[in-house]
């Protein structure tokens, strides 16, 4: 191999590990601040503590989830530039002003509302406090929308034309660019992802509690909120992903012929390969466990319908099936384990055993991490399954790096390594170590702590807001 394959697969390596760290949080944050928002908005329409004390509880979590988010996300900017200069350069004229759109809304928007939503719950109005809440989850979407803009246009280019330079530059405006094909199926797709990890998570914290019989009302209700998500989102997401596959067969074939296996071309209806061991070598699935035809009738509609293969792309442009085809598999067996977790809580419901069924609280508390596998997996089939293009059919990931040695990569990935597991690690672990107490009547919020820590007894402001409507944290949760 040589000193240019390594240092390209080393720069691989490490935007892969950085945004992987980074995906976590957000694919978090998205989900929970709209969460946050929905108690928040109960808790004023119904006058019950039991959403204040909810809305308390996570927003100590949300908060760490936001900053290590943050922190991480800054990293990515910095990447452009020192990694893949040649991308900054030639891609610039487009990709910087939507990544400009994104600090410009979304970033202003969070930063200036976040300090009124974790710490102005008694220094300002409620309603005030509320349009805090909500501008903070909808700047989360804006920076999902503008972020999934830039890396759809990536994988989907449109709107552009190359400058004497040799640079990507608007050539029909930017309304093309923005919405380009595949960019509302990704957004939509990767926006309910984000709300089920969420979902998921939740209905963990809450079946962990109701398995140590923590079980009160807040713990009830979070865990039913949970739940009901899983259940009513969980069919909607394995819709909205079919549809995101109709779309990157149109635009990106090659993509869908790794994550499906085809190395060669079927003329009379393909078989959907469940299992087995690809073999780029050998252009074939070893052992394969496979159903004859039903590829052909999710992708065309039709028992009968041919569909190419990877035979038909030159080799060079092919990108790796066996890492496509196994991370499509773990993202659509996570998606149906969500489904069948769904079904699991309604039946539960149903016979009224939804918070003393064990068996379902271990099932939540086993899924509760499964969100966060399934959009990794779900990012590492969308890029890897891009190869060999950085932009897609214009510029080669190869030719897209910056002229560093191997040595300086491999240097820089290994200082990444070691201070994202040791600060992220420690956010972490702190964040499990929140969600490890139940929320309780009365949960203290972040605007409580440097009063009570500096020993001063919280003024009358604070003690109504946790004391108001007391009668509504009795509720059962149901």
């Amino acid at each position: 191999m040589s000193e240019a394959d390594t240092a390209l697969i080393l720069a691989r390596a490490q935007f892969a590990f950085t945004v992987s760290f980074h995906f976590i949080f957000p694919s978090f944050s998205i989900g929970l601040a709209s969460f946050l928002a929905v108690l928040e908005g109960l808790w004023l329409k119904t006058g019950k503590a039991l959403y204040l004390d909810l809305f308390r509880y996570w927003l100590k979590i949300f908060a760490m989830a936001f900053a290590m988010g943050v922190v991480s996300g800054i990293v990515m900017s910095y990447q452009f530039g020192t990694n893949w200069a040649v991308f900054s350069d030639r891609a610039g004229p487009v990709i910087g002003p939507l990544m400009a759109y994104e600090v410009l809304t979304a970033f202003f928007l969070e930063a200036g509302f976040l300090g009124v939503m974790l710490f102005g719950m008694n220094k300002v109005g409620k309603g005030l406090h509320f349009a805090a809440t909500l501008m903070v989850a909808v700047g989360t979407f804006i920076s999902a929308f503008w972020i999934l803009s830039v890396n759809s246009w990536m994988q989907t280019p449109a709107g552009w034309a190359i400058n004497a330079a040799g640079q990507f530059v608007p050539a029909r405006g930017w309304m093309e660019i923005v919405f380009n094909a595949s960019f509302p199926y990704r957004l939509v797709h990767t926006v309910i992802a984000a709300y089920l990890t969420t979902a998921l998570v939740v209905g963990g914290v809450g079946a962990w509690h109701l398995l140590r019989r923590h079980d009160t009302p807040q713990v009830r209700k979070m865990f039913s909120m949970a739940m009901w998500m899983a259940a009513l989102v969980a069919p909607v997401q394995i819709f909205v992903g079919d549809m995101h596959g109709l779309n990157t067969l149109e635009h990106q074939p090659a993509k869908i012929m790794a994550m499906e296996g085809h190395f060669q071309s079927h003329a009379d209806g393909a078989p959907l390969i469940l299992f087995g061991l690809p073999d780029d070598e050998a252009q074939t699935v070893h052992g394969a466990v496979e159903i004859p035809k039903l590829s052909s009738l999710i992708l065309k509609h039709d028992l009968n319908a041919p569909l190419a293969g990877l035979d038909t792309i030159p080799k060079e442009n092919r990108p790796p099936v066996e890492i496509v085809f196994w991370s499509f598999r773990i993202m659509v067996a996570l998606g149906f384990l969500m489904l069948a977790l769904g079904l699991f809580s309604l039946v539960a419901r149903v016979r009224g055993r939804l918070y003393d069924w064990p068996w379902l609280h271990r099932a939540a508390l086993i899924m509760s991490p499964a969100g966060f596998l399934a959009v990794i997996s779900g990012w590492v089939t969308t890029e890897v399954g891009r190869q060999p293009w950085v932009i897609y059919g214009l510029l080669r990931t190869a030719d897209a790096r910056s002229p560093i040695e191997a040595a300086g990569v491999a240097g820089s990935l290994a200082a990444f390594v070691i201070v994202y597991f040791a600060v992220f690690g420690v956010g972490t672990w702190y964040i499990l170590k929140l969600m490890s107490k139940p929320p309780h009547p009365h949960e203290s919020g972040l605007e409580d702590a440097p009063i009570r820590s500096a020993g001063v007894t919280p003024a009358p402001a604070i003690a109504l807001g946790e004391h108001e409507h007391e009668a509504g944290g009795t509720e059962d949760g149901r």
